[in-house]
């Protein structure tokens, strides 16, 4: 099923809500759904998206959520709205982690996604 951007975007300000605030101390820039797909290019074309991102540099803090990048998945993987909720809310709470450990000078997030990263890479021999 494809949800579209609109409907991504009242189901994510929904689920904004439902975070305590304090996790948004600091965000300036707050959480962004931009429309465009992200693929990974260190991957074939197609098989990985990235799908959100905390960004924390000179225009400040925030999170960029990908729709495109939902979407493709979404196609491929034939997802109930039920899926898109549960991708949705599970990249948000990571995303929403990495800020508040860059807050606290913190890196286990990162160190878990960059041991991820390897074991993909790995896997399709990169």
């Amino acid at each position: 099923m494809q949800l579209t951007m609109d409907r991504v975007g009242d189901i994510l300000d929904g689920m904004a809500e439902e975070f305590p605030p304090a996790l948004f101390d600091e965000l300036n820039g707050g959480v962004n759904l931009l429309e465009q797909a992200l693929p990974d290019p260190e991957f074939p074309e197609g098989e990985m998206y990235i799908l959100g991102e905390f960004c924390n540099d000179l225009l400040g803090r925030y999170i960029n959520l990908y729709y495109g990048s939902f979407a493709a998945l979404a196609e491929r993987e034939e997802w109930t709205e039920e899926d898109w909720r549960e991708e949705l809310w599970t990249t948000l709470s990571h995303e929403l982690t990495h800020h508040m450990e860059s807050r606290g000078g913190l890196h286990a997030l990162d160190d878990a996604d960059a041991e991820e990263l390897q074991r993909w890479r790995a896997e399709y021999g990169r």
